[in-house]
This record gives C-alpha cells, sequence and structure tokens, in this order.
C-alpha cells in the first residue's frame, strides 16, 4: 500500500477560552436561591453522627447492606430526574 502524500495536514484550532463571568451588579441580574437550595444550604451537608455510627457497625461487622433498598431508591432518584426533565 503506498501513501498518498499529496493530502496536507490541518491544523488543530487553538481551544477557546471560557468566557469571563459577569457580575450580578454588573449586569443588572438578580440570583436568587431556591426554597431547597436555601434549606439544604442551613443544613450541614452530612450527619456526623450517622456517619460515626456506621462506621462503628462496619468496625464492629453489624453493618448489613439491603440491596433491595438500594435499588428502589436509585430507582425512585432516576424517575424524580426523569420527571423533573420533563416538566422543565
Amino acid at each position: 500500500m503506498k501513501i498518498d502524500t499529496s493530502l496536507k495536514m490541518v491544523p488543530t484550532p487553538p481551544a477557546r477560552t471560557p468566557a469571563k463571568p459577569v457580575p450580578a451588579e454588573a449586569s443588572g441580574e438578580q440570583v436568587r436561591l431556591s426554597t431547597a437550595a436555601q434549606i439544604n444550604s442551613a443544613e450541614p451537608p452530612v450527619n456526623a453522627g450517622r456517619v460515626q455510627e456506621i462506621k462503628q457497625a462496619i468496625t464492629e461487622g453489624r453493618f448489613r447492606i439491603n440491596p433491595e433498598a438500594i435499588a428502589d431508591h436509585l430507582i425512585a432518584t432516576a424517575q424524580e430526574l426523569v420527571n423533573a426533565q420533563r416538566t422543565a
């Protein structure tokens, strides 16, 4: 097989640099958190006490995994995401 040298290499275009965000004050737009975001920001993201209980149960060999409950919650979460996309 012969290599065709008549074709020219086309340089790859440079990557685009992302645009700098415009502060809300400068653009005149207001940014507000949804009620859910406000509630979530007020609470710690992790229940430290519960995490410690689970760590202790794992250490002692008492921690049991319930695959049915995990599957049920995964399916419910996926369904919520699908429904949210349909209404958006």
